[in-house]
């Protein structure tokens, strides 16, 4: 789920501390700093999707370790890959939307889509600290192929 700050700018990955646009912009080139809308547009350009694993779900803060267990609602992903069939792989910004995946949508999909490829990268977010950067961008650059 969204932080509280990427929820109240309606943005993903608002908070200014969190490195996924960072990350974006050493692996794509696309400008962090460009508007939010532009910088969506360049993602579709290298066919990258962002989607949450969560629709809704409760918390007191932004941290995925605050997350009330039976408030949590999985996003409908059979749809979204009935629309999307040219998807190869998955990938998961942090341990937490792996696990939520695992637990509340892989179960109900069909096994041709439960079959697509599934890789967990390093959190963005500042609360993951214990890797610097340079060591998260190397792990995330095989999502654009390098």
């Amino acid at each position: 789920m969204p932080g509280k700050a990427s929820l109240r700018a309606h943005q993903y990955y608002a908070h200014p501390r969190n490195a996924f646009w960072m990350l974006i912009e050493s692996i794509f080139g696309i400008n962090r700093q460009l508007g939010y809308a532009d910088r969506c547009a360049q993602l579709r350009h290298y066919k990258v999707a962002v989607w949450d694993v969560l629709k809704n779900c409760t918390r007191k803060s932004s941290l995925d370790s605050d997350i009330v267990t039976n408030s949590i609602v999985a996003n409908e992903f059979e749809r979204f890959y009935s629309s999307h069939r040219n998807i190869r792989c998955v990938y998961f910004n942090g341990a937490m939307a792996e696990k939520s995946y695992r637990r509340y949508v892989l179960p109900e999909l069909p096994s041709a889509m439960a079959g697509i490829p599934r890789v967990r990268l390093p959190s963005t977010s500042p609360a993951h600290a214990a890797m610097s950067f340079d060591q998260k961008l190397a792990v995330w650059k095989q999502i654009g192929g390098t």
